[in-house]
């Protein structure tokens, strides 16, 4: 824990305790039931932030069912991706990503200055099938040298994390690889500091999925990355979610239908903290670590991951209603990374 968050810690702490000690507020016959449940009530309104978002050029729920481009008309999105039917059976997939410097909303009011593809945080999410070829042009219109660096195989010439790979201000490279192994990735910034590239944005999710995919199929896919925000600078996060924006899918919570199948990309992009993890009210999922195997490692409730650490979920809700889910990591929650999933 950070010098500040633990002063921040202590403080609380100590005015909990001065609360009890001065405050005169005693369980007794009077006061210890009906006005206890009725203070824990109010309490659990005030979980979140106050005030709404101001902008909306960047859509979380969007973001969750958004690969290769598909939430744009057919001729915009042209100018960002196109396929290619090759004669092996497989697809040339062709990206244009432009990094820009952008200020983004993270929080209602509190605004960040990110580095970004494509004008957005996290990035793009890429989508193949393994032996895809993937071929994508970064252009970068930002004011720091960029690159692009894919976890997956490829050459040590479109790593892109060799200084000889930075590409400029002004400047363009083509990253060309077959997609594989098969299972869910991520890909960010390899410019140095690499940790300051990653924290100020520069990163997103990329799947390859299995030729033979023997799981059960899917009814809904969902792709999260958790991450966080340093917005004083400081080396520490102020600011946690999942896809960008703190408690988003609690003002807006995500619609899922029961017992249909949810699977659900996750990868954890958090800088400076060395664990994060995901925590599922009142349902269990099965766990594919790192989506590389079909068949499940883990049944259970909650998963812990290092930085660029990724799984698959596969959940079935059982019962209609609202459920919680957020990092356990609780300090994480109450500043932001935490939604809910409401079931029909």
């Amino acid at each position: 824990m950070s010098q500040k968050k633990f002063i921040t810690l202590i403080t609380v702490i100590l005015v909990a305790v001065a609360a009890v000690v001065f405050g005169g507020y005693k369980f007794n016959k009077k006061n210890s039931g009906h006005d206890y449940v009725k203070l824990h009530q109010e309490a659990q309104k005030n979980i979140g932030p106050t005030g709404q978002y101001q902008t909306d050029d960047f859509d979380p729920t969007e973001f969750l069912t958004t690969w290769n481009f598909n939430n744009l008309p057919e001729k915009e999105r042209a100018k960002f991706y196109k396929e290619t039917a090759l004669a092996d059976g497989t697809l040339l997939r062709e990206y244009n990503f432009f990094i820009e410097d952008k200020e983004i909303e993270v929080a209602p009011g509190v605004f960040f200055p990110a580095w970004a593809y494509n004008g957005q945080v996290p990035g793009p999410t890429i989508r193949a099938t393994e032996g895809d070829t993937v071929k994508i042009t970064l252009i970068n219109g930002g004011s720091k040298p960029h690159s692009a660096h894919f976890h997956g195989f490829h050459s040590a010439e479109m790593d892109g994390s060799a200084p000889e790979d930075m590409v400029l201000p002004g400047e363009n490279f083509t990253y060309e690889f077959k997609a594989g192994p098969f299972g869910t990735h991520v890909y960010h910034c390899h410019s140095y500091p690499v940790s300051q590239h990653i924290t100020k944005g520069l990163y997103g999710a990329y799947i390859v999925d299995p030729k033979n995919d023997t799981r059960p199929k899917a009814d809904k896919e969902l792709v999260m990355v958790m991450n966080g925000f340093d917005t004083d600078f400081d080396g520490a996060n102020d600011i946690y979610a999942v896809n960008t924006m703190a408690f988003a899918y609690n003002y807006k919570p995500i619609m899922v239908k029961k017992g249909e199948l949810v699977r659900i990309h996750l990868s954890n992009m958090l800088q400076f903290d060395l664990v994060n993890s995901f925590h599922l009210h009142a349902n269990f999922f099965n766990e594919y670590k790192t989506g590389t195997s079909l068949k499940p490692d883990n049944f259970t409730d909650t998963i812990t991951l290092g930085p660029a650490e990724r799984s698959v979920l596969d959940v079935r809700f059982r019962e209609p209603g609202m459920f919680m889910f957020h990092a356990h990591v609780q300090e994480f929650a109450e500043l932001g990374w935490t939604g809910m999933f409401m079931v029909e």
